[in-house]
């Protein structure tokens, strides 16, 4: 074993979240008569937390009130619909079901609103998670440190015996800021130009590419 615990990024790691994020985005821009965004539009705007995502999504210029208005209006229709189409991407429970086998730790750390990094975690990975931490007002957001040294403290672990993996140059900054080692995915949200532009310097293709590179060839 490489490594006795990986912390994992959410959307566009493990979960393809994006039509459920695009869905909610446009429901709420409709809802005051702004423009609509496309799918890989919205790809382009995720990574930075929900709050961010929305000020993104918002035509240059829109008053604060009205931002604010949207934001409140995706928030409630997230909740609700934040696993519609939402599913894990292939070959990721097998995975994590091999690294649970084998011993290693494993924790979530996401930009995302906590409730929803929480709904799903339960939802869709069950006991295989054993701490998953979403964007709280308490904690600064990737790519700072925090909500990572956080998870590594839940964990028991410490950031040289883990490895951080994500799909976004968030990632790669948050991986870099923590003094962590850093696995890229290339199945998410952002290209490899992005990633390799951003630092990445080990960026996988396949699961079981990723089980390799954690566990080593046992």
């Amino acid at each position: 074993m490489i490594y006795k615990a990986v912390i994992w990024d959410l959307d566009g790691t493990l979960l393809d979240t994006l039509q459920d994020l695009a869905s909610a985005v446009n429901y709420s821009l409709e809802a005051f008569g702004l423009p609509l965004r496309s799918v890989e539009e919205v790809r382009t705007f995720v990574g930075n937390g929900i709050r961010k995502l929305i000020d993104r999504s918002v035509p240059a210029g829109t008053d604060p009130a009205t931002t604010d208005g949207v934001f409140g209006e995706f928030r409630t229709y997230y909740a609700a619909h934040c696993s519609d189409t939402t599913a894990p991407y292939e070959g990721i429970p097998g995975l994590l079901a091999d690294l649970a086998r084998a011993g290693v730790k494993m924790a979530i750390v996401s930009n995302k609103a906590d409730f929803a990094v929480q709904d799903l975690t339960r939802h869709y990975f069950g006991d295989k998670i054993a701490v998953a931490v979403g964007a709280r007002e308490d904690m600064p957001k990737k790519p700072a440190p925090d909500m990572v040294e956080y998870a590594l403290t839940a964990l028991g672990i410490t950031k040289g015996e883990a490895v951080y993996v994500g799909d976004s140059e968030v990632d790669v900054i948050t991986a870099r800021n923590t003094g962590m080692d850093c696995l890229s995915v290339a199945w998410g949200f952002r290209s490899e130009e992005i990633l390799r532009a951003a630092g990445a310097t080990t960026i996988l293709r396949t699961p079981q590419e990723l089980k390799t590179a954690v566990l080593g060839d046992i």
